[in-house]
């Protein structure tokens, strides 16, 4: 994992990486999981192309000013589309950067419609993020998908796209970058992360410090019960309390 944002002119890539290199770009201070934003969008609306109309739980943004027709995709989910844009020079020769099949295939074909296309997009009472092509329906719009599955901690990272070929130690990488995200009105911050993955996924130092931080917790509280156990055992019961050791006088030998 490489962050080339870190760095100043055209940094050099200190390890060879392997292709296929995913781009992510990270937001911190930007809170996903807050309920109403969460709630604000309508799942038939972006399945159905008959629901076209339907923008229950999408304001402020469900109609366009002009007229108040329905906004497609409405809600603040989809009107603050990531919309910074990347791209990248291999010792000053241009790479291509694949944006195809970085969202689930899942959510592609079972939650965003093949023939559901955007309409009156950003045209709301707000000016959000990204606009749309209206041309191309919802289920081919990958990163809007990508950016609707809402992340569930405030520091997150989204797939932006792949490098189809592998990169040199020493090689020189230029990013230019269009900054079009406004990040100051919540006091966020955003970055640039480039990484590759092996058999078992993607590099996440979250994960193993939770798994060790919890295998830790469980051993001491492990360890604390036998030390309680042996210093002050539990009694045994007396059998003679068990109900089928009492004298029953209903229930005569």
């Amino acid at each position: 994992m490489w962050r080339p944002w870190a760095r100043k002119g055209a940094p050099k890539v200190p390890k060879p990486m392997k292709g296929p290199i995913h781009i992510y770009y990270q937001l911190e201070n930007f809170y996903q999981n807050h309920r109403r934003y969460v709630k604000s969008r309508n799942d038939k609306q972006l399945l159905y192309k008959d629901a076209a109309s339907t923008i229950t739980n999408c304001e402020p943004e469900a109609t366009s000013e002009d007229g108040g027709a329905p906004i497609v995709p409405c809600g603040l989910i989809a009107w603050s589309l990531f919309n910074d844009t990347y791209s990248f020079s291999l010792n000053k020769k241009a790479v291509e950067v694949n944006k195809k099949n970085i969202a689930w295939d899942s959510d592609k074909n079972k939650k965003f419609g093949s023939d559901v296309f955007p309409s009156n997009f950003q045209k709301g009472g707000l000016i959000g993020g990204a606009k749309l092509n209206e041309k191309i329906p919802l289920s081919e719009q990958e990163d809007l998908i990508v950016w609707m599955r809402t992340a569930a901690l405030p520091t997150f990272r989204k797939l932006y796209g792949r490098i189809e070929s592998d990169i040199m130690a020493s090689d020189e990488i230029t990013v230019v970058i269009q900054n079009n995200y406004n990040t100051y009105s919540f006091g966020g911050t955003k970055a640039l992360v480039l990484s590759t993955t092996s058999w078992i996924g993607g590099r996440n130092n979250f994960i193993g410090v939770a798994y060790v931080a919890i295998g830790g917790i469980c051993l001491f509280l492990a360890m604390g019960f036998v030390i309680l156990y042996v210093i002050k055992p539990r009694a045994l019961g007396d059998p003679n309390y068990l109900s089928w050791n009492k004298e029953n006088p209903d229930h005569p030998n």
